[in-house]
């Protein structure tokens, strides 16, 4: 199978997703050039009318793609950066994901929030967070997290044609990452996480770009700790039942999450453990996060995001 980098994997979705349903467009800003490529050459394919170029204006774009979905289209909004999203929380957060449920159900939303999150690139607290807690607070909007190109294409694809609001979070960290993408049509359903690594001895859970420092701790433990890394792909729709089998193997859990530490998911898995799960737990869950403390830009960020360090001692405390 051939392979290709997380970047144009994204793309590729997107130009499927115009090609298949003329209902579908982009709007952002410079996505007719690409910040991050992932929209890069669209525009020569499919026009200025499809691959819109918008103001210097969050609240403009999340508002087109709102009253567009409202209307029959199904538009990707790229946001850029999940940092700007505080900037259009109202029709991102309060307008999409309610309107729906407070109608019953009735009235179809099928928009997608494209936008990069992640540190790690010492862009500062303004351009490195992992926001997904926003959506997490929010009923009726969904959040993805690919950590790989197979899953980047395949979750994107299925956002794009369901008929609630989205918010699709690819990782800068991951976007140079090369990976097996096939050349024929497929979606990943929502609400299905992926055991990355089979284990005995502890369950990790790890998200986006903290998926490489979880398998990468199991391989450097292999023949002392057994490490099953679960990868949850969406946090809304969460996939509690994989984990839960997991951990009656294992009997013991870690989370490893670049949100912040407080109210974060992580946060909410470990107290869903605590409500579905306790009798399966024989030491107390850990979190491995993000500070509770702006990111700061240079070498300083270190000591706020997580670091590979914390994955190793989180894992040899949940085992004493």
């Amino acid at each position: 199978m051939r392979e290709i980098m997380y970047l144009e994997a994204i793309k590729e979705a997107l130009a499927e997703e115009l090609e298949r349903d003329e209902k579908v467009f982009i709007v952002g800003e410079g996505v007719q050039t690409g910040a991050f490529g992932t929209t890069s050459g669209l525009v020569q394919r499919f026009g200025p009318e499809r691959i819109m170029d918008a103001p210097l204006s969050e609240t403009a774009i999340a508002g087109v793609a709102v009253g567009a979905s409202l209307m029959g289209y199904r538009p990707v909004a790229d946001m850029m950066f999940a940092d700007f999203l505080y900037c259009c929380a109202d029709e991102v957060f309060l307008k999409a994901p309610q309107w729906r449920l407070i109608q019953g159900g009735s009235q179809s939303l099928p928009c997608v929030f494209m936008a990069s999150i992640g540190g790690y690139r010492k862009l500062g607290n303004e351009h490195s967070q992992c926001p997904t807690y926003l959506a997490l607070h929010n009923p009726g909007i969904k959040c993805v997290c690919p950590s790989n190109p197979y899953d980047a294409k395949g979750l994107l694809k299925t956002a794009i044609r369901d008929n609630n609001p989205v918010l699709f979070l690819h990782h800068k960290g991951l976007l140079g990452m090369k990976g097996e993408v096939p050349t024929e049509d497929y979606t990943v359903p929502f609400g299905q996480a992926a055991i990355l690594r089979e284990g005995t001895d502890v369950t990790i859970v790890a998200t986006s770009f903290m998926t490489f420092w979880a398998t990468a701790a199991a391989d450097l433990f292999a023949g002392q700790i057994s490490c099953e890394v679960i990868d949850p792909r969406t946090l809304e729709p969460f996939d509690l039942d994989t984990v839960l089998k997991s951990l009656e193997k294992t009997n013991r859990l870690v989370i490893i999450d670049e949100d912040t530490e407080r109210c974060g998911f992580a946060a909410e898995l470990g107290m869903q453990i605590m409500e579905h799960g306790f009798d399966l737990l024989d030491a107390p869950v850990q979190r491995v996060c993000a500070k509770n403390y702006p990111i700061p830009g240079g070498v300083m960020e270190k000591y706020v995001l997580p670091q590979p360090e914390w994955v190793l001692a989180a894992i040899e405390k949940v085992m004493q």
